[in-house]
């Protein structure tokens, strides 16, 4: 797939994740701003596209403030000419339950993830209409903001947020054809490494071990698998995916379903609490039947 004439920013790109759709990206033909808080980690990045004959340039800076994503959209144009996709892969985590998290903890994972994911869209839609030939948004979620997660009441809320972005943009950006989807990745990484079950896989994958067949079959996999989905997206091919997030890593790839009531009744007049009391055993029964078995 040739992305050689695009020009891509991802954001949290110094390392994991991002660092794969980067690489990808650049491998692709596109031009690549790497973002990350970390100075060398994002050098490190642009040591390695540019080592492999790709072509990128380091920006520093935490994502969430309007003059960062001000400062991305300005340096992939003054260095490349344009800006064609957006990728919106930085954020914040914080491993905390609702009765343990500090207002800091909460607005540092906040801040980053939603105002971060809407600083750069913002900054990059009205790059995109000033170009007049449309663009891509990639926002990356989780499996935490769609199903929810113990100890990530911060996390969770920032990604199924973003979610709701998908949902708002897709709609809005259309009449400029900018198409508007999330990745919802699944990948052995450092921040998977915090999860008891998966700590041990992880240090085995990071000394060059395969992933177990039962994760990859599972959908979990390296931080590579998930790259061609970005990749994708960011490409000619996909001009007509949009308002879609999907699932994917080690060899699985999922289409999550859009939100819909499961289940509707009618009362003329409205209902009292204790008609609701009195209606409730036959909504769950009703439900029960309707709910697709495990």
């Amino acid at each position: 797939m040739d992305l050689g004439e695009r020009v891509a920013v991802v954001t949290g790109s110094g390392r994991g994740l991002g660092r794969a759709y980067a690489e990808a990206l650049a491998a692709a033909g596109a031009a690549v701003v790497v973002n990350d808080l970390d100075a060398d980690c994002a050098e490190e990045t642009v040591a390695a596209i540019t080592g492999a004959g790709g072509r990128a340039v380091a920006h520093v800076g935490p994502v969430g403030p309007t003059a960062t994503a001000d400062e991305l959209v300005d340096r992939a144009v003054s260095e490349f000419g344009r800006l064609d996709v957006m990728c919106t892969n930085a954020g914040a985590l914080r491993d905390r339950t609702l009765l343990k998290l500090g207002d800091d903890e909460m607005d540092m994972v906040l801040d980053s993830h939603i105002r971060g994911t809407i600083t750069c869209g913002r900054a990059a839609g009205r790059q995109f209409r000033e170009q007049g030939d449309g663009g891509r948004l990639i926002l990356i979620g989780s499996p935490a903001g769609q199903l929810g997660s113990f100890g990530q009441t911060a996390y969770a809320a920032s990604k199924a947020a973003i979610i709701g972005l998908v949902r708002v943009w897709s709609v809005e950006l259309a009449r400029i054809e900018v198409t508007v989807n999330a990745v919802i990745p699944k990948a052995l990484t450092r921040m998977a490494a915090t999860i008891p079950a998966l700590a041990e896989v992880v240090e085995q994958v990071e000394a060059g071990g395969p992933v177990p067949e039962h994760l990859r079959h599972n959908g979990t996999g390296t931080v590579s698998d998930v790259a061609p989905l970005v990749v994708y997206l960011s490409a000619a091919e996909s001009a007509k995916v949009t308002g879609q997030y999907f699932g994917f890593g080690g060899d699985r790839f999922s289409v999550w379903a859009h939100p819909s009531e499961a289940f509707v009744t009618h009362r003329t007049g409205g209902w009292s609490a204790d008609q609701l009391a009195e209606d409730f055993a036959g909504f769950t029964d009703h439900l029960r039947s309707h709910l697709p078995a495990d």
